[in-house]
């Protein structure tokens, strides 16, 4: 819906300070904290159109508005239009980011550890699936007790494994570098499709460790049909601090136990901040802003910020931007 240019800054500065403290705008205020050009006796009438129109809503007869799920909406979509990064809040992402040595499982933690230390929300970072990453090298260590370690490098990490298999040093080594010279540069996908091809035409070859590889193609492939949910919840006690949304608070924890319902709200239409609103739909208990998180040109995972539908969703999205912008320059050829 169209609105006129002091209507949406109305709408906008309503919102923003009914999220800073709870308290319902009236005329008063939005005069004492715009630049507007204009009487309170004409941002009343804004103020009582923007309610006609469904963006705000009044408790009382003779109290001030808030705004209702359709006005948070339009402040969020105005938000994304202009949103930047502020590199300053999240100084800890490029180091992680820039770093690929630590395995894919703590990336995927410290993305989302470093998203909720900077919101002060719960965050949850869901991995979609392994088959579009690409990989870079294998390395295969021996242990005791018949097993072996496969170090999977991949773009944006390590995937480490454990095969219940016997094999020597020489047949490890000999697996590592088969592995490496075929499959570098290929995502895990692309390997599982074509390995029995490669093994077909290099019998000889690979006869020694042929149980090594077999193993870890069984590995991979129950791999990939398994969704990892990493949720930080360092932010959940903000959501308590303040007893007017203890309610609220309530429902985005018992989502964060719920991992049917994290799917479900993690789920991305699109390339871009996506952003549920609670009480919007029926079935949106808490508000969600997400992003998808895409190394090598390939989406790899999904992250949302949780909260209740009073959040500070300018801060959220600038940190979501930063993360996304960041994973977004590591190449596949890296």
């Amino acid at each position: 819906m169209e609105l006129s240019e002091r209507r949406k800054k109305i709408l906008c500065k309503a919102v923003e300070e009914f999220i800073k403290d709870s308290s319902p705008i009236t005329s008063s205020g939005i005069k004492d904290t715009t630049c507007l050009d204009c009487s309170t006796a004409t941002l009343r009438a804004e103020l009582n159109t923007l309610e006609a129109l469904g963006f705000l809503k009044q408790l009382h007869t003779s109290g001030g508005r808030v705004p209702t799920p359709q006005g948070y909406r339009f402040y969020v979509e105005e938000l994304l239009r202009g949103v930047k990064a502020t590199d300053a809040e999240l100084e800890d992402v490029h180091k992680l980011i820039s770093s690929r040595t630590k395995s894919l499982t703590e990336m995927v933690t410290g993305i989302a550890k470093i998203v909720s230390h900077a919101t002060n929300y719960p965050t949850v970072v869901m991995m979609n699936n392994y088959n579009d990453l690409i990989l870079t090298e294998f390395k295969i260590i021996p242990l005791l007790d018949n097993q072996v370690m496969v170090l999977i490098g991949t773009i944006a990490g390590y995937i480490t494994n454990t095969l219940d298999i016997s094999a020597s040093a020489l047949e490890c080594h000999d697996a590592s570098n088969y592995l490496t010279k075929n499959f570098k540069g290929c995502t895990i996908g692309e390997m599982v499709e074509n390995i029995e091809a490669v093994e077909f035409g290099m019998q000889e070859e690979i006869k020694a460790f042929e149980t090594i590889v077999d193993s870890l193609l069984g590995g991979l492939k129950r791999l990939n049909n398994q969704k990892l949910i990493d949720v930080r919840s360092e932010g959940a006690v903000k959501l308590l601090e303040n007893s007017k949304t203890v309610e609220e608070a309530k429902k985005v924890l018992n989502m964060l136990d719920d991992k049917q319902q994290l799917e479900s709200a993690l789920s991305l239409s699109g390339k871009d901040i996506e952003v549920t609103v609670a009480e919007e739909k029926e079935d949106s208990i808490a508000s969600v802003v997400k992003a998808p998180i895409v190394v090598g040109g390939k989406q790899l995972a999904s992250i949302g910020v949780i909260g209740p539908q009073r959040m500070d969703y300018n801060r959220i999205a600038s940190a979501l931007k930063l993360v996304i912008e960041e994973l977004s320059q590591i190449k596949g050829e890296e």
